[in-house]
């Protein structure tokens, strides 16, 4: 499972859009449409008996945030772009650290739900594709660098349950478990 920021369709339509026409110039494992999300804490496991503290914890969290402008826009690579094996669009927000608190008050919940939570750094990105081996992808961080998509106000988060290997072509399938709305604002 995951808590994430799901972008309106209107924004990831419009940067599947942009990508859809450079696609083709490589052999990337591309993300499609409806994988693209902005991850703010990762469990790979959630143990039943967690679930509903989780969930209960999660909609305090999100109570206390306030709704705020974003953007995707830019892009890069992880580990990095002389061998990346993840490329990204980036994201922008002139809501200061409130995209920060977002994503420590989801971690929190689920720590404080007794599940363990992935990962280190909170990084924000929408992995656009994989690339399999370690590639260098400053030619796709450039053109991504040129990319802004439209704003939204960002309301809410989801949490998500993921379940790998069942789509098409071995890709996962998401599922949204809950929509939490922030304290300030309707979902959008």
């Amino acid at each position: 499972m995951f808590v994430a920021v799901v972008p309106p369709e209107s924004v990831i339509e419009d940067l599947d859009e942009f990508l859809s026409v450079r696609r083709d110039a490589a052999t990337f494992r591309w993300s499609t449409a409806d994988q693209l999300h902005l991850t703010l804490a990762f469990a790979e496991h959630v143990p039943d008996r967690s679930l509903d503290d989780a969930i209960e914890r999660l909609e305090t969290a999100a109570g206390r945030r306030t709704p705020f402008e974003m953007s995707v826009t830019g892009g890069g690579a992880f580990p990095n772009v002389a061998e990346g094996k993840v490329l990204y669009a980036g994201v922008e927000t002139d809501a200061g650290e409130e995209l920060d608190r977002v994503a420590a008050g989801a971690k929190n919940a689920l720590v404080k739900a007794g599940v363990e939570v992935d990962g280190g750094r909170f990084r924000p990105h929408l992995t656009v594709a994989r690339t399999g081996s370690p590639t260098e992808l400053s030619n796709w961080v450039r053109l991504l660098d040129a990319y802004r998509g439209p704003a939204w106000t960002v309301s809410s988060f989801d949490l998500v349950h993921s379940r790998l290997g069942e789509g098409p072509r071995k890709r996962p399938v998401y599922e949204t478990v809950a929509t939490f709305p922030f304290g300030d604002g309707p979902l959008s």
